[in-house]
């Protein structure tokens, strides 16, 4: 079937001698075919230290699209770059070619076979995505590499990458069984396992399939020697081609598949489209041990005595990582499993089939670490929750080093060699001894079970004599790997950075070899030319090099942890987690889309290219910059999920206020920037007020400023908070004094049950709430439509006021997350009244306070008995992202009924985001990718617990069920 003919997005920047293949690429491909410049700016780097334009980029649908793509490009000698979700460390994923994105539209799971243990999947499925499918199977694709929540099944696979658990699961290649491919010339072909009589029929087709087939067989015959002496021994091998595999087969040690062989080509063969794998039972039980150790060498020196207990991973973490996970809020909270400072940890994890088991597996590791003199300390972790905690600092561990401000980074180029464990300790020895002979600090974690420890120098790249040290470190090391009998690369691939070491790798005969098998497979050299072989100096094409300058922006802003906007722009190192699906709350308009362009990482890199000269400056505050930006539902997810911390919500503020000062303020953004002095107006003047908002006129007024028809506008409250708190009758005794209740808009105008209901519980915890007069609104509507100037002035007003209870040591405590923690968040870094801080210090939302109050054994609730059988909670993104959802759980804890939290991510409702008439469909489609079925799934006993206005709406909007503060459930409960 050839697809129907799409609409290219094209602009003024695209080449004369370009605009025909965009033509014919219209006229022949389904999917979206898109060269402008911002896509090209977006698709121009990866995870790695590269930068380089691509020519264009097609979103394929199918595999026709694909094939159409190749097809076009063949006849137009223009290269073509097979891409998935962009993880690559190495810079497999960027290069001037036309980019064929697997990732948005061929990500589906086809076919599963349980009995004989395989799954057949598109090249853009996500692994993460694959194994929670395949877990109700009770099975799991082996190979884990750390990056598997973005990272595709299509790459993976291209790139041979492995993981945690290699020395159970090996590579990629060890779980490959067939695949429908696209050749270099466009043609379609089926790799699987052949017999002799199947393969001498390929060999006879004239066509590039038969040539490979007659090549290959003939190449590898001939140089079978070769082969098998000059091929490195270590078993996890990504570097070079996988000629040693062929060499096996046609040995007769399995069947003849040229399968095996396509992967880890990184592209440069053929571009693939089905692939079938093998799979394996997923564990029935885990249980880890922590070892820690006062040197990095000592744990390097224990891995071969702790691989004698049979574990299934031994994973390095060091004291650099540790020391970044403290920095991190999200993180930092999950280091319950390190004891004191250690310089390094091993954490060894074990399967097994009972608790019994795993309990006689570490107490036999224990032991032997013992008889050994291993280890400082050690540390269990065998429940999920411990568990999750460890493994999830260790597989966040690259963002966390790439997150270090200013400009030296921990650079990956000699982060992937391995070497056979008996040799680990040395080699580390000798890396650590070449570091510091340049200068260069370093960081190191990782798979030290398979001989492979990521070690991240310091580099600065901007520096042009650094660059030099990171080429003469690289030298250095390329050496040890060959004094050690190691490998290169071995799960992270060449790419840019490691494939000018090949020739020396694997020596001038079998790098000979590869070139000519490349040449047989690609005869134009269209295939993601520049990788494996025929590779440029890892110096060039780098995103940071010597002459890398951006422009200086004055900024409404500080930013003290990054230094300044273009520094916290950089912090995005692009490895891509902003790119995960179906988990936590970054990022909503990624997973609503899976577009690159609505991803944190695509964001980051429009900002980078504006100030850096890529784009004009101007651009900064464009129209095109606008759209980029404008499905950011300033959630700040990336600011906790990110383990780089990017900030994209600040970014965004801080842009829409440089487009204020150039363009002017929309009415729609002034009204909403408002929305406390409207709010005050509508409870004055209800109910009038409420029977206007929703009439057919006000519909006419609302569809004049672009607000969705079809979403209800909230009912003011004919009797503010503040008016009642001011009528009601004191509560006598207030035994441990005061505390500021922080009334915002919506408690005061639109649900002043809430204050109530926070008052009634403040009281019955023994303290007297006061409202702070004249306080304005907090600021954080006009700073999310840029209004910085005005949202400053509301910031240093309420500082004003709020600052002496701070200094006086009275808590301010508040309901509404986004209020509330506009205190902490933004005041700080936004008034210039240097008391924001202690304001912040002592802003506390009410489930924080309650328990603290708790931990301190200052709270004495009693509770009447009626209370809900279960409690079903949706965190406030901005509550998740600088606090957590803890508090909130403990909190309705402590009715003693079941709580459950949803993870839910973001309800889509984002403020004035979901009433706004262009983001209404993709307000909904968001909620509705988890939080809505939960909540529509859920038993009519149970209560809906949310903190933040919008999800109530939203929930109230999309699911029909009323949601509740966590306070006002927990003030019903009180005896």
């Amino acid at each position: 079937m050839r697809a129907m003919a799409t609409q290219a997005v094209m602009d003024e920047t695209v080449a004369e001698e370009t605009r025909e293949l965009v033509y014919e690429l219209e006229r022949v491909v389904e999917g979206e075919v898109r060269f402008d410049k911002y896509t090209r700016v977006l698709y121009s780097t990866d995870a790695s230290i590269y930068q380089i334009e691509p020519i264009g980029v097609v979103l394929p649908r199918h595999a026709d699209d694909v094939i159409a793509t190749v097809e076009v490009a063949y006849r137009h000698g223009v290269p073509v770059l097979p891409r998935g979700g962009g993880s690559s460390l190495a810079g497999q994923a960027v290069g001037h070619a036309i980019h064929i994105d697997m990732s948005k539209y061929m990500n589906r799971i086809l076919e599963v076979n349980r009995e004989e243990g395989w799954v057949r999947v598109q090249p853009g499925v996500v692994l993460d995505q694959l194994n929670r499918h395949l877990a109700a199977h009770g099975l799991q694709f082996g190979p884990d590499p750390a990056s598997s929540d973005r990272a595709t099944m299509g790459g993976i696979l291209s790139n041979n990458s492995t993981g945690a658990h290699s020395i159970l699961y090996r590579c990629p290649v060890d779980h490959a069984l067939e695949a429908n491919v696209v050749l270099s010339d466009g043609s379609p072909v089926h790799f699987g396992p052949l017999d002799d009589a199947q393969v001498q029929a390929k060999m006879q087709q004239d066509n590039l399939e038969g040539a490979i087939y007659r090549s290959v067989r003939q190449l590898v015959t001939d140089n079978l020697d070769l082969i098998q002496t000059q091929y490195p021994r270590h078993w996890r091998r990504s570097g070079g081609y996988q000629l040693d595999r062929i060499a096996r087969q046609l040995k007769g040690e399995e069947p003849f598949n040229l399968f095996r062989l396509l992967v880890a080509s990184e592209g440069t063969f053929a571009a693939l489209t089905e692939m079938k794998v093998n799979l394996v039972p997923r564990p029935r039980m885990t249980a880890l041990s922590i070892v820690h150790f006062d040197d990095l060498i000592d744990a390097m020196e224990a891995t071969p005595v702790i691989l004698e207990c049979n574990p299934s991973a031994v994973e390095l973490i060091d004291e650099m990582m540790i020391g970044l996970v403290r920095d991190v809020p999200e993180y930092a909270r999950q280091l319950t499993w390190i004891e004191g400072h250690p310089k390094a940890v091993l954490i060894v994890e074990f399967y097994g089939e009972s608790d019994a088991e795993l309990q006689s597996k570490l107490d036999e590791l224990e032991a032997h670490l013992k008889q050994n003199h291993i280890g400082t300390a050690i540390v269990r972790a065998v429940t999920a929750e411990e568990k999750g905690r460890v493994w999830s600092v260790r597989k966040a561990g690259l963002g966390f080093l790439m997150g270090l401000p200013g400009d030296h980074k921990p650079i990956p180029f000699i982060e992937d060699p391995a070497v056979p464990v008996e040799h680990l300790a040395a080699y580390i020895r000798n890396v650590r001894d070449v570091c510091q002979a340049y200068g260069a600090r370093m960081a190191a974690y990782a798979h030290a079970s398979a001989g492979c420890v990521h070690v991240r120098p310091l580099i600065n790249l901007k520096d042009g004599n650094e660059v030099k040290k990171m080429h003469a470190i690289a030298t250095a090391v390329c050496g040890l790997v060959q004094q050690y009998d190691g490998v290169m690369s071995s799960e992270h691939g060449d790419g840019l950075v490691r494939s000018e070491f090949n020739e020396r790798i694997f020596g001038p005969e079998l790098y000979r070899l590869f070139k000519q098998v490349k040449q047989v497979w690609d005869p134009k050299g269209i295939m993601n030319p520049g990788k494996i072989v025929d590779a440029e100096p890892m110096t060039h094409n780098l995103r940071y090099g010597p002459d890398y300058r951006t422009a200086p922006i004055q900024t409404y802003f500080r930013y003290p942890r990054e230094g300044d906007f273009a520094r916290a722009i950089e912090m995005c190192s692009g490895i891509g987690i902003c790119r995960k699906d179906g988990v936590g709350t970054m990022c909503p308009s990624y997973m609503a889309t899976r577009d690159e362009e609505h991803s944190t990482r695509g964001r980051a890199n429009a900002l980078r290219a504006a100030l850096s000269g890529v784009l004009p400056l101007d651009d900064l505050t464009s129209d095109r910059m606008l759209e980029v930006l404008d499905l950011c539902l300033e959630c700040k997810g990336c600011k906790a999920e990110c383990p780089s911390a990017v900030d994209m919500a600040k970014l965004k503020y801080e842009v829409l206020a440089h487009r204020a000062d150039r363009y002017g303020v929309p009415l729609r953004a002034r009204i909403f920037g408002h929305i406390h002095e409207l709010s005050r107006l509508g409870s004055a003047t209800a109910p009038w007020s409420n029977l206007l908002a929703n009439n057919p006129l006000s519909r006419i007024v609302r569809q004049r400023l672009g607000l969705a028809p079809e979403r209800p506008i909230p009912e003011f409250a004919a009797e503010p908070f503040d008016v009642w708190f001011r009528k009601r009758p004191r509560n006598g005794g207030a035994p441990n004094g005061r505390v500021v209740l922080f009334h915002d808009t919506f408690m005061t105008y639109n649900q002043p049950s809430i204050g109530q209901a926070a008052v009634r519980v403040l009281e019955a915890a023994g303290y007297e709430p006061i409202l702070v007069e004249r306080r304005k609104c907090c600021g954080r509507p006009m700073i999310s439509k840029g209004l910085l100037k005005e949202a400053k002035a509301n910031a240093e007003h309420n500082i004003d006021l709020l600052a002496p209870y701070a200094e006086a040591g009275i808590p301010i405590v508040g309901t509404e997350p986004s209020c509330l923690l506009t205190l902490r968040d933004e005041y700080p870094e936004l008034a210039d009244d240097p008391r924001a801080g202690i304001v912040a210090e002592n802003s506390f939302l009410i489930e924080e306070f309650v328990v603290k109050l708790l931990d301190e054994g200052r709270l004495n609730l009693q509770f009447n008995g009626k209370r809900p059988e279960k409690v079903l909670v949706h965190g406030h993104c901005h509550q998740k992202a600088l606090v957590g959802t803890g508090p909130t759980l403990r909190m309705l804890g402590l009715m003693g009924c079941e709580v459950e939290e949803v993870d839910s991510g973001c309800c889509g409702m984002a403020g004035a985001f979901g009433f706004e008439a262009e983001h209404y469909d993709m307000s909904m489609k968001i909620g509705n990718l988890r939080l809505l079925p939960a909540v529509r799934s859920a038993a009519s006993t149970t209560a809906i617990a949310a903190a933040g206005i919008s999800c109530r709406q939203q929930i109230s909007h999309g699911a029909g069920r009323t949601a509740r503060h966590p306070i006002e459930i927990l003030a019903d409960a009180l005896a």
